[in-house]
Protein backbone atom coordinates (compact mmCIF):
# COMPACT_ATOMS: atom_id res chain seq x y z
CA UNK A 1 0.00 0.00 0.00
CA UNK A 2 1.14 3.64 -0.45
CA UNK A 3 0.11 7.06 0.86
CA UNK A 4 0.51 10.72 -0.06
CA UNK A 5 3.63 11.07 2.15
CA UNK A 6 5.84 9.08 -0.22
CA UNK A 7 5.78 5.78 1.73
CA UNK A 8 5.48 2.38 0.11
CA UNK A 9 5.15 -0.80 2.20
CA UNK A 10 5.53 -4.20 0.56
CA UNK A 11 4.76 -6.85 3.22
CA UNK A 12 5.55 -9.69 0.84
CA UNK A 13 9.08 -8.39 0.16
CA UNK A 14 9.32 -6.99 3.73
CA UNK A 15 10.49 -3.62 2.40
CA UNK A 16 9.47 -0.08 3.30
CA UNK A 17 10.54 2.68 0.93
CA UNK A 18 10.03 6.37 1.56
CA UNK A 19 11.29 9.65 0.18
CA UNK A 20 12.87 12.54 2.06
CA UNK A 21 10.98 15.69 1.12
CA UNK A 22 14.02 17.98 1.15
CA UNK A 23 16.23 15.87 -1.14
CA UNK A 24 13.72 13.57 -2.93
CA UNK A 25 16.02 10.72 -1.91
CA UNK A 26 14.68 7.18 -1.52
CA UNK A 27 15.53 5.40 1.69
CA UNK A 28 14.89 1.74 2.43
CA UNK A 29 13.98 -0.22 5.56
CA UNK A 30 13.88 -4.01 5.58
CA UNK A 31 11.83 -6.10 7.99
CA UNK A 32 11.90 -9.56 9.53
CA UNK A 33 9.11 -11.44 11.27
CA UNK A 34 9.11 -10.83 14.99
CA UNK A 35 7.87 -14.37 15.65
CA UNK A 36 10.15 -15.99 13.03
CA UNK A 37 7.22 -17.97 11.51
CA UNK A 38 7.20 -16.31 8.09
CA UNK A 39 3.54 -15.42 8.58
CA UNK A 40 2.64 -12.57 6.22
CA UNK A 41 0.36 -11.08 8.93
CA UNK A 42 2.94 -11.30 11.75
CA UNK A 43 4.35 -8.07 13.21
CA UNK A 44 7.46 -6.82 11.41
CA UNK A 45 10.76 -5.64 12.92
CA UNK A 46 12.54 -2.89 10.99
CA UNK A 47 16.26 -2.94 10.00
CA UNK A 48 17.60 0.30 8.51
CA UNK A 49 19.76 0.03 5.38
CA UNK A 50 20.82 3.68 5.53
CA UNK A 51 24.23 3.06 7.16
CA UNK A 52 25.25 0.36 4.64
CA UNK A 53 24.07 2.49 1.74
CA UNK A 54 26.02 5.51 3.03
CA UNK A 55 29.22 3.46 3.32
CA UNK A 56 28.81 2.09 -0.20
CA UNK A 57 28.20 5.52 -1.69
CA UNK A 58 31.19 6.96 0.20
CA UNK A 59 33.45 4.16 -1.05
CA UNK A 60 32.32 4.74 -4.63
CA UNK A 61 32.98 8.47 -4.32
CA UNK A 62 36.51 7.85 -3.01
CA UNK A 63 37.30 5.39 -5.81
CA UNK A 64 35.92 7.79 -8.43
CA UNK A 65 38.03 10.65 -7.08
CA UNK A 66 41.16 8.50 -7.14
CA UNK A 67 40.56 7.30 -10.70
CA UNK A 68 39.73 10.77 -12.01
CA UNK A 69 42.72 12.35 -10.30
CA UNK A 70 45.30 9.76 -11.34
CA UNK A 71 46.48 11.69 -14.40
CA UNK A 72 47.01 14.81 -12.29
CA UNK A 73 49.47 12.88 -10.09
CA UNK A 74 51.91 12.32 -12.98
CA UNK A 75 55.15 14.37 -12.86
CA UNK A 76 55.36 17.77 -14.56
CA UNK A 77 58.30 20.10 -15.23
CA UNK A 78 58.51 23.67 -16.49
CA UNK A 79 61.30 26.05 -17.58
CA UNK A 80 60.30 29.69 -17.71
CA UNK A 81 61.96 32.91 -18.82
CA UNK A 82 61.95 35.60 -16.11
CA UNK A 83 61.82 38.37 -18.74
CA UNK A 84 60.21 37.25 -21.99
CA UNK A 85 56.84 35.54 -22.18
CA UNK A 86 57.01 34.56 -25.86
CA UNK A 87 59.47 33.93 -28.68
CA UNK A 88 58.31 37.03 -30.57
CA UNK A 89 58.81 39.22 -27.50
CA UNK A 90 62.44 38.12 -27.25
CA UNK A 91 62.95 38.58 -31.00
CA UNK A 92 61.54 42.12 -30.93
CA UNK A 93 63.90 43.03 -28.07
CA UNK A 94 66.96 41.92 -30.07
CA UNK A 95 65.76 43.59 -33.27
CA UNK A 96 65.27 46.85 -31.36
CA UNK A 97 69.04 47.10 -30.94
CA UNK A 98 70.77 49.36 -33.48
CA UNK A 99 74.39 48.46 -34.29
CA UNK A 100 76.86 51.30 -33.74
CA UNK A 101 74.19 53.20 -31.76
CA UNK A 102 72.65 51.17 -28.91
CA UNK A 103 74.54 51.34 -25.61
CA UNK A 104 74.42 49.55 -22.27
CA UNK A 105 71.54 51.72 -21.11
CA UNK A 106 69.40 50.45 -23.99
CA UNK A 107 70.34 46.85 -23.24
CA UNK A 108 69.33 47.35 -19.62
CA UNK A 109 65.99 48.89 -20.60
CA UNK A 110 65.24 45.89 -22.85
CA UNK A 111 66.23 43.40 -20.14
CA UNK A 112 69.14 41.98 -22.14
CA UNK A 113 72.02 42.31 -19.68
CA UNK A 114 73.60 39.21 -18.05
CA UNK A 115 72.21 40.24 -14.65
CA UNK A 116 68.69 40.34 -16.10
CA UNK A 117 68.97 37.20 -18.20
CA UNK A 118 70.08 34.10 -16.27
CA UNK A 119 72.28 31.60 -18.11
CA UNK A 120 73.80 34.32 -20.32
CA UNK A 121 77.30 33.36 -21.48
CA UNK A 122 79.88 36.18 -21.45
CA UNK A 123 82.31 35.77 -24.36
CA UNK A 124 85.87 37.07 -24.52
CA UNK A 125 87.61 38.13 -27.73
CA UNK A 126 89.17 34.65 -28.01
CA UNK A 127 85.75 32.99 -27.58
CA UNK A 128 84.29 35.13 -30.35
CA UNK A 129 87.17 34.29 -32.71
CA UNK A 130 86.61 30.55 -32.15
CA UNK A 131 82.88 30.91 -32.82
CA UNK A 132 82.95 33.01 -35.99
CA UNK A 133 86.14 31.74 -37.63
CA UNK A 134 85.89 27.97 -38.01
CA UNK A 135 88.68 26.13 -39.78
CA UNK A 136 89.60 29.06 -42.01
CA UNK A 137 86.60 28.44 -44.28
CA UNK A 138 85.51 32.07 -44.02
CA UNK A 139 87.58 35.10 -44.89
CA UNK A 140 87.18 38.50 -43.27
CA UNK A 141 85.25 39.70 -46.31
CA UNK A 142 82.58 37.07 -45.58
CA UNK A 143 81.96 38.34 -42.06
CA UNK A 144 79.37 40.89 -40.99
CA UNK A 145 80.88 44.39 -40.61
CA UNK A 146 79.91 44.38 -36.92
CA UNK A 147 81.71 41.09 -36.31
CA UNK A 148 84.75 42.38 -38.14
CA UNK A 149 84.74 45.55 -36.05
CA UNK A 150 84.63 43.44 -32.90
CA UNK A 151 87.52 41.22 -34.03
CA UNK A 152 89.67 44.22 -34.90
CA UNK A 153 88.95 45.82 -31.50
CA UNK A 154 90.61 42.85 -29.75
CA UNK A 155 90.36 43.24 -25.94
CA UNK A 156 87.81 46.05 -26.27
CA UNK A 157 85.42 43.51 -27.82
CA UNK A 158 83.17 41.28 -25.77
CA UNK A 159 80.02 39.32 -26.41
CA UNK A 160 76.88 38.03 -24.72
CA UNK A 161 75.22 34.80 -25.74
CA UNK A 162 71.61 34.64 -24.55
CA UNK A 163 69.72 31.39 -24.17
CA UNK A 164 66.07 31.87 -23.25
CA UNK A 165 63.38 29.21 -23.16
CA UNK A 166 59.88 28.50 -21.97
CA UNK A 167 59.45 24.74 -21.92
CA UNK A 168 56.80 22.56 -20.28
CA UNK A 169 57.17 18.80 -19.93
CA UNK A 170 54.09 16.82 -18.97
CA UNK A 171 53.74 13.09 -18.59
CA UNK A 172 50.43 12.00 -20.11
CA UNK A 173 48.69 8.68 -20.62
CA UNK A 174 47.60 6.00 -18.17
CA UNK A 175 48.63 6.52 -14.57
CA UNK A 176 49.23 2.89 -13.66
CA UNK A 177 51.18 2.14 -16.87
CA UNK A 178 53.39 5.14 -16.11
CA UNK A 179 53.67 4.47 -12.38
CA UNK A 180 54.68 0.84 -12.94
CA UNK A 181 57.08 1.85 -15.75
CA UNK A 182 55.36 -0.15 -18.49
CA UNK A 183 54.73 2.85 -20.74
CA UNK A 184 55.61 6.50 -20.29
CA UNK A 185 54.49 9.26 -22.63
CA UNK A 186 56.04 12.72 -22.28
CA UNK A 187 54.84 15.82 -24.13
CA UNK A 188 57.24 18.76 -24.47
CA UNK A 189 55.87 22.12 -25.62
CA UNK A 190 57.05 25.73 -25.66
CA UNK A 191 59.84 27.66 -27.39
CA UNK A 192 63.61 28.23 -27.32
CA UNK A 193 65.41 31.43 -28.24
CA UNK A 194 69.10 32.29 -28.54
CA UNK A 195 70.90 35.49 -29.48
CA UNK A 196 74.42 36.85 -29.88
CA UNK A 197 75.27 40.45 -28.98
CA UNK A 198 78.74 41.88 -29.61
CA UNK A 199 79.93 45.11 -28.00
CA UNK A 200 82.96 47.35 -28.43
CA UNK A 201 83.50 49.87 -25.65
CA UNK A 202 79.94 49.21 -24.38
CA UNK A 203 78.38 49.98 -27.78
CA UNK A 204 76.49 47.29 -29.70
CA UNK A 205 78.21 46.52 -33.00
CA UNK A 206 76.36 43.32 -33.90
CA UNK A 207 73.22 41.42 -32.89
CA UNK A 208 71.73 38.25 -34.27
CA UNK A 209 69.11 35.76 -33.11
CA UNK A 210 67.77 32.24 -33.78
CA UNK A 211 66.03 29.35 -32.04
CA UNK A 212 62.81 27.36 -32.15
CA UNK A 213 59.59 29.41 -32.24
CA UNK A 214 57.48 26.32 -31.59
CA UNK A 215 58.53 23.19 -29.70
CA UNK A 216 56.13 20.26 -29.81
CA UNK A 217 57.69 16.90 -29.06
CA UNK A 218 56.22 13.58 -27.93
CA UNK A 219 58.43 10.89 -26.43
CA UNK A 220 57.03 7.41 -25.79
CA UNK A 221 59.06 4.93 -23.77
CA UNK A 222 57.83 1.33 -23.59
CA UNK A 223 59.17 -1.23 -21.13
CA UNK A 224 57.66 -4.73 -21.59
CA UNK A 225 58.98 -5.82 -18.18
CA UNK A 226 57.67 -2.78 -16.38
CA UNK A 227 59.38 -2.23 -13.00
CA UNK A 228 61.69 -5.19 -13.72
CA UNK A 229 63.10 -3.60 -16.87
CA UNK A 230 65.97 -1.87 -15.08
CA UNK A 231 66.86 -4.93 -12.99
CA UNK A 232 68.43 -6.83 -15.90
CA UNK A 233 71.59 -4.75 -16.44
CA UNK A 234 72.07 -4.18 -12.69
CA UNK A 235 71.68 -7.89 -11.96
CA UNK A 236 74.33 -8.76 -14.57
CA UNK A 237 76.68 -6.10 -13.19
CA UNK A 238 76.25 -7.24 -9.58
CA UNK A 239 76.78 -10.89 -10.48
CA UNK A 240 80.30 -10.21 -11.79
Amino acid sequence: MSDASGFFLDRKQKVLRYTVAATREWRVFRFTDMDGTGNANAPLKAHSGTQTTTRTVGLLLVLTALLCGCSSMLPKARTESPTFQSFDEARHAIEALQPQKSKLETLSELGLTPTQQPNTVILTHADIVRRVVTGGLLSKDDLDPGILTCLNARDACRGWELNVARIAKVRTGGFWADFLNFKRRTETTGWRFNALILLVNDVVVYRGWGGQPVVNEVEVQTNPLGPLQEMGPSAVTNSR
